[in-house]
Formats: structure tokens, sequence, C-alpha cells
């Protein structure tokens, strides 16, 4: 047997509940909080041992968030809104996009945001025009 496989083995009892994918929300729990306290001692050090179980406990978390916490799609309208608010913009502050009531109107639903218009938002906030899409 192995060095490696030894050590492992004799640790094994205390390591395996940290090495479980979640079957259940208190498992994501225990996970999400385990995650937490590795990051509080890895802090930005890429380079630290346990980066690799910081790395596979992040791929459960988020496989498990993409399965049972799924985030709804928002609409270009909703996201110009959102960074409106963000920015503290008004509707007349965004003359790439047209007029006050041109702002209006996409933010109320009643016109689609053009590739133009995308490009500028784009552009105006220093996203990918993906963001608005």
């Amino acid at each position: 047997m192995s060095v490696l496989i030894k050590q492992a083995a004799e640790h094994w009892e205390f390591v395996s509940p940290l090495l479980q994918k979640p079957k259940n929300e208190d498992g994501y729990d225990r996970l999400v909080l385990a995650l937490d306290e590795l990051l509080e001692i890895t802090g930005d050090d890429e380079s630290h041992p346990l980066m690799s179980l910081v790395d596979i406990i992040g791929d459960w978390i988020e496989e498990w968030d993409h399965t049972h916490h799924p985030m709804a799609e928002a609409s270009g309208a909703e996201v110009l809104g959102y960074m409106m608010r963000e920015h503290g913009l008004t509707q007349s502050d965004l003359p790439g996009v047209g007029t006050q009531s041109v702002v209006s109107e996409i933010l109320s639903g009643k016109r689609q945001l053009n590739l133009r218009q995308i490009r500028w938002l784009a552009e105006r906030f220093g996203v990918s025009v993906e963001t608005f899409i």
C-alpha cells in the first residue's frame, strides 16, 4: 500500500463526511459551510494545498444550484432597468438608446432593444452585449 493511500485510509473517517455530493438541502448547506471555512483558510492563495478541495466542493455546489435552484433568465429590458437603478440613471440619461419615450417603451415591454441600442448599452456599462440579449 502506498504511503498516500495509507494516510488517506487513516484519516478517512474524518474526511469522508466532507467528500460527499449533496443528496438533499442539508447536505448542500453542509458543503456551503465547509466551502466558506476552506475559503477563509486558503484566502487568495491559488497554490494552497486545499484549493483542489475548494474546487471539488465548489463544483458540487454549482451542480446542485443549477439543478435545484435555477435562476430565471432576465430580459434585456429587465437588465436595463436594473443597471439604471444601480447607476442612478433616468430614462433621459440614455441618449444612445433613444428618447425618454423610447426608453420608457423598452422598459415597459412595448418595444424590444435593437442591435444598435444593445451595442451602445454594452459600451456604456462596460459589459458584454450578451448581457442585454
